[in-house]
């Protein structure tokens, strides 16, 4: 079994007379020991509300349990590296590519995220000692103090819906309780951020009855690549708090994916609360390379899906890239580019509203924040700025295990249907 949280615990249950009081206080000024810190931050329920690795979970050459490295395979999520940094797991996502408007399109994207999702009832039936299926705070806790991982499942994308919502229903049976309409296109749901075309000013029609279907179920509704129009409307039309699973503030950097103060402050007034991204390009403008982007262009051509490599000729497909990246090292943001937008949304939101998901698989990482293994360096500088532990534990996975649990008892208090 990995590291187990029940003995880190213990430990701290055992230390606390001596140290507990030291720890509430914290400040840059008066630090508490090294061992000390890291009990009472492994004691937290730490989760995290978008993992990308479902898409590493189909390759051959990715073992979950196993350690991986970042500078070598550009992985930033393995069962090792969980227990560094005491990621207690969270909502592991269904990213579909999308294609063309149509009911052929839908359906050949439909079974993408169906095998998605299989990937990762699979992870867990695999590893039964290791990860655990949750659909509450409270089963979180239990999961995260037995030492396993929490497992939920969240829809990146909604466009394998198709026009059929009776999907939807399909997914929640199998695991997913977060739901996002849309990502870097507009789709028959909702307007992306990222797309010059917004037909809606908002939700489409279907994407306002996806939205209802969702609260019926008990989903958390996602606005993170919406347009901030579609997000108004989520806000407005959900029975239950939005989430931004993986955002940013516009007010720090400008960029079309993160969102403004308004509606930061229509977010957090509605009860919704935004989890921070860790994207660079998102975090703040990064010089190109034409050189780098020259040689990564042959790359992708001298191999076509590096994705579907196995042994010998994987290996020699990340020599390549490594070689790459030594010769022109990617530009990335920094840890205190990640902090200021963390700490501008405390500020203006509050501790009950913000959370952290950096896109962890999916491009997310900053110099200081690689991958889970340094969430402690998250915790360390949020002592260093004065908050408390109970902030601490707010942040880093408590308010989105309320938003899971209101999603839940608003779908148990509608009337049974029949």
């Amino acid at each position: 079994m990995s590291k187990s949280k029940v003995f880190l615990k213990s430990c701290a249950s055992l230390a606390a007379l001596a140290t507990m009081a030291a720890c509430e206080t914290v400040t840059a000024e008066t630090p508490a020991p090294e061992s000390d810190f890291m009990a009472k931050h492994q004691s937290i329920v730490i989760l995290d509300t978008h993992l990308d690795t479902p898409a590493l979970l189909i390759q051959p050459w990715f073992d979950i349990m196993e350690r991986h490295d970042y500078d070598k395979d550009y992985t930033q999520v393995d069962v090792p590296r969980m227990d560094d940094g005491g990621l207690d797991g969270g909502f592991w996502v269904i990213y579909s590519p999308q294609g063309p408007l149509d009911e052929r399109s839908y359906q050949v994207t439909r079974d993408v995220a169906l095998l998605r999702a299989m990937s990762v009832q699979k992870m867990v039936a695999a590893n039964p000692e290791s990860f655990e299926w949750a659909w509450s705070s409270a089963d979180a806790e239990r999961i995260a103090g037995e030492g396993k991982k929490v497992v939920v499942m969240s829809i990146e994308n909604s466009y394998p819906l198709g026009t059929d919502l009776s999907l939807v229903e399909t997914f929640y049976k199998l695991g997913v309780r977060m739901i996002g309409p849309v990502h870097s296109r507009t789709n028959q749901f909702a307007d992306s951020a990222t797309d010059i075309e917004k037909p809606y000013d908002g939700l489409s029609p279907l994407g306002e009855e996806l939205i209802k279907e969702a609260n019926r179920l008990g989903m958390i509704v996602d606005g993170s690549h919406a347009s901030q129009e579609s997000l108004a409307d989520m806000i407005r039309l959900s029975e239950t708090p939005v989430v931004l699973s993986h955002s940013g503030t516009s007010a720090v950097y400008m960029h079309p994916r993160n969102i403004d103060d308004e509606h930061l402050t229509m977010l957090a007034e509605s009860g919704g609360v935004i989890q921070m991204n860790a994207l660079g390009s998102y975090l703040k403008e990064l010089p190109s390379s034409p050189e780098r982007n020259e040689l990564l262009g042959a790359l992708r051509q001298k191999y076509s899906d590096p994705s579907s490599l196995e042994g010998e000729a994987y290996e020699t497909y990340l020599a390549e890239r490594n070689a790459i990246d030594e010769q022109y090292p990617q530009a990335m943001a920094t840890f205190e580019d990640f902090m200021e937008q963390l700490l501008y949304a405390l500020d203006l939101m509050g501790v009950d509203h913000v959370g952290i998901g950096p896109d962890w698989d999916g491009g997310g990482g900053v110099v200081g924040l690689k991958s889970v293994a340094d969430y402690p360096n998250i915790t360390s500088r949020l002592l260093e700025e004065g908050y408390t532990w109970d902030d601490i534990e707010k942040i880093m996975g408590g308010n989105v295990l309320r938003l899971l649990d209101e999603a839940k008892a608003y779908a148990e208090s509608l009337p049974e249907e029949g």
